[in-house]
């Protein structure tokens, strides 16, 4: 049996501990919300309505019900443990059951866990005539033909769409004809490169249904995120309407903030995140609450499960597990099962746990560090309190900058608008590709207008007849000749075709003793991230290459401790290609566009994992990397440089201070990492003929970051001068402007420069 507290007391008493030491720097009481009611426009059928009297609909679940029987496509973007399944359940059980035109569904989701997980609760509702399977690599080859030949309803995961259903549409013929829901579950994880190439298997998948007479209605189940309703329509390609106005109960509950306490004052360093976490977590599992607790990588799930278990009593030991990639399908479901029975008191999970998988009801959850966006925090907190009962939150700081910088505006946590997420479907990378999977399997056409725009059909068409893997022909239709394009090449371009990197080319990270895939990376990224001596860390575990080889595609790595790290040393130069939009910022000129960036690897430094200490450095000689991508920059008005030379800063070191720092806080406006971008700051540049920091989407053709970035303009100025502002070191430092991926070592870097230049230009 699950074990509860009856009040919300040892809540009390452990903030109280916590705020009396000085941990807490802030305590958020968000109240109780009570259950909302909504009545349908038009009742389900009787088999159905019995299903109401028992649980009636909450006021979003009606709304969105509404929308999907009335074929219009939808967004549901409400909290964790607000019913949005059943918004779709229902509706589908209905067109399935049609006695006249008797319906099928196709659900997607990122992971294999998510559709057994809906696969489950399809099967426990026994709705008469649905028949569900979950056609992905766990289905045996006899189970899938039985799938494709009896289930009405599918669960799959858009590789399998792209690879599986989509290139042998004709198998499916039946099934797409009579397809009336495609349900996309997850919505937030479909941002970037992802999301811009699942938003072309979705129109592919239109596609295919069009040709054979069907026009399904889309149904997007998302977290909370920013504008949700524009990044479903850009993934569907058609308008969508959002529902958001969440009529679920929620039990009180307590949204601390923890700072680890400072140990030394001439370092300002701090006690580890990874012990606080484990202190407060196991105080939580002690007192009776069942907690999950959330770190970014996968090792530290391992440590921070142990340290947990060291502080229980021994007949608590056993009831905390660890939950992370890399378990055996079976592991992981069973600890699913037994978080959902009760029978474990605390999980130490990475972000896997972060989407929807039924586990039960928890009281508490900590964080290991701020996880990177709002939307993601409140995911993420939104696992405890999924009953009326109290909830607490406790977010234990890291030490980057937004870690540091929430901690010193508190108010921002609770205050600020969930990021936007973007994708980028005009992407030459993946357009290209994509067109080419479509004429495989129908030949392309005028009549894909309505699926792509005229610019990206046409350049794509013909870049594709250029590389020999379309040929044009002609056809007579309607009394005229049109032209069409199919694919002249052997098997089929979707096997070339990765849903997760910008490129089809990728470099494969390989163990070299074991031959064991570790993982790959983009060929764009390989000559600063997998280059000879470089420590790759990959989920958590460290790993030394000990030969890239280029031309193989692959990097042979070892395991190695993690006592070290390496950054690469670059030059970087940057060009403008082409100007999309620009206007006025405060004392400065932003601007929108398309970049060339050439980097040249010339070495990397040997680190100290925890002092940071430079322990050696080492040159490289590899060819140089260019990269097409799409960038904003800030051209800074002359006079604003002047005034900070004339009061003493360091001109480059001032504008490399400020491009580190915005890089920073960029995941405050956008759904993205650090990682995804990059930054250049000169002087003068020889483009824009003044002082520019650019900050450049690290993917090929762009993932729709800088758009972002873009339309943030001031506010993302302002937020990046508060941080510098706010860090109490001298000279800069990891909290404010110092950057873990600087090519340049983070040299030269001027923070009262950045901080006179921020000050001048808002």
């Amino acid at each position: 049996m699950a074990l509860a507290s009856d009040s919300s007391a040892p809540f009390e008493a452990l903030l109280d501990q916590l705020h009396a030491d000085g941990r807490l720097v802030h305590i958020e009481h968000l109240v109780e919300r009570p259950e909302r009611h909504g009545t349908l426009s038009h009742p389900l059928p009787d088999w159905l309505e019995t299903d109401l009297e028992r649980w009636p609909l909450w006021r979003h679940q009606a709304e969105a019900i509404d929308f999907i029987r009335s074929g219009h496509n939808v967004v549901i973007a409400t909290g964790t443990a607000s019913g949005k399944s059943r918004c779709f359940q229902l509706p589908i059980a209905e067109a399935v059951a049609d006695p006249i035109k008797p319906a099928t569904a196709l659900l997607l989701y990122p992971t294999k866990a998510l559709a057994h997980d809906q696969l489950r609760a399809f099967e426990d509702a026994a709705y008469p005539g649905l028949v569900a399977g979950a056609y992905d690599g766990d289905a045996g080859p006899d189970e899938r033909v039985a799938i494709r030949d009896t289930a009405n309803v599918v669960l799959t995961n858009p590789e399998m769409l792209h690879g599986g259903l989509l290139p042998r549409h004709e198998k499916w013929d039946t099934f797409f004809m009579r397809l009336r829901y495609v349900v996309v579950d997850e919505l937030h994880v479909l941002r970037g490169v992802f999301g811009s190439h699942v938003a072309h298997v979705l129109r592919r998948l239109r596609r295919i249904c069009r040709h054979y007479g069907a026009d399904p209605t889309f149904v997007f189940t998302s977290a909370t995120i920013g504008r949700p309703e524009r990044l479903a329509a850009e993934l569907c390609g058609a308008p969508v309407e959002a529902v958001s106005d969440d009529g679920s109960p929620k039990g009180p509950r307590r949204f601390a903030l923890l700072d680890p306490p400072t140990i030394d004052e001439d370092s300002r360093a701090r006690s580890s995140t990874n012990s606080e976490v484990a202190t407060v977590a196991a105080a939580l599992i002690a007192s009776g609450h069942r907690t999950i607790i959330f770190c970014r990588s996968r090792k530290g799930t391992e440590l921070i499960a142990a340290d947990i278990r060291r502080r229980l009593p021994p007949h608590l030991e056993r009831r905390v597990v660890s939950y992370r990639a890399g378990y055996l399908a079976d592991e992981r479901r069973e600890i699913e099962d037994d978080l959902t029975s009760g029978a474990l008191r605390g999980v130490v999970a990475t972000s896997a746990l972060e989407l929807g998988v039924d586990i039960g009801d928890l009281d508490a959850c900590v964080m290991n560090g701020f996880p990177g966006t709002i939307a993601s925090m409140w995911q993420q907190a939104g696992r405890a309190g999924r009953r009326r009962e109290p909830s607490v939150t406790v977010l234990v700081a890291g030490e980057d900058q937004l870690d540091r910088y929430l901690m010193r505006h508190p108010r921002d946590v609770f205050e600020r608008s969930p990021e936007p997420a973007v994708i980028n479907t005009s992407n030459p990378y993946i357009l290209g590709p994509h067109l080419a999977c479509a004429a495989y399997e129908l030949p392309l056409s005028w009549d894909d207008l309505r699926f792509w725009p005229e610019s990206e059909l046409h350049d794509g068409v013909r870049d594709l007849v250029r590389q020999d893997q379309l040929r044009l022909r002609q056809r007579r239709r309607n009394g005229h000749d049109e032209p069409f394009a199919h694919w002249r090449g052997t098997g089929f371009p979707a096997r070339a075709v990765g849903l997760r990197n910008g490129t089809s080319g990728e470099i494969k990270i390989i163990e070299h003793h074991s031959e064991r895939l570790i993982g790959t990376v983009d060929e764009h990224r390989a000559l600063t991230s997998v280059h000879d001596g470089a420590v790759y860390l990959h989920r958590g575990e460290s790993f030394e290459v000990v030969r890239l080889d280029l031309d193989e595609g692959h990097a042979r790595v070892v395991e190695c401790d993690n006592t070290a790290y390496t950054q690469a040393r670059s030059d970087t130069n940057i060009s403008v290609t082409a100007v999309h939009a620009s206007r006025r910022v405060g004392n400065a000129t932003l601007f929108l566009g398309e970049v060339e960036v050439v980097t040249s690897v010339i070495g990397y430094q040997l680190r100290d994992t925890f002092s940071r200490k430079l322990l050696a450095t080492e040159s490289l000689d590899l060819p140089d990397q260019r990269l097409h991508t799409r960038a904003f920059w800030y051209v800074v008005d002359p006079t604003v440089v002047e005034a900070v030379v004339a009061a003493g800063g360091d001109p480059a070191g001032t504008l490399h201070a400020a491009e580190h720092a915005a890089i920073a806080m960029l995941p405050l406006f956008t759904i993205c990492d650090r990682w995804d971008v990059g930054g250049v700051s000169t002087v003068h540049h020889h483009d824009t003929a003044g002082p520019t920091v650019f900050i450049y989407d690290g993917y090929p053709g762009g993932a729709g970051i800088a758009e972002l970035g873009w339309e943030a303009g001031a506010g993302h100025l302002e937020a990046t001068r508060e941080a510098i502002r706010s860090c109490p070191c001298q000279d800069g430092c990891p909290s404010c402007v110092q950057s873990p991926k600087c090519g340049n070592g983070n040299e030269p870097l001027d923070k009262s420069g950045a901080l006179m230049l921020l000050d001048h230009i808002v």
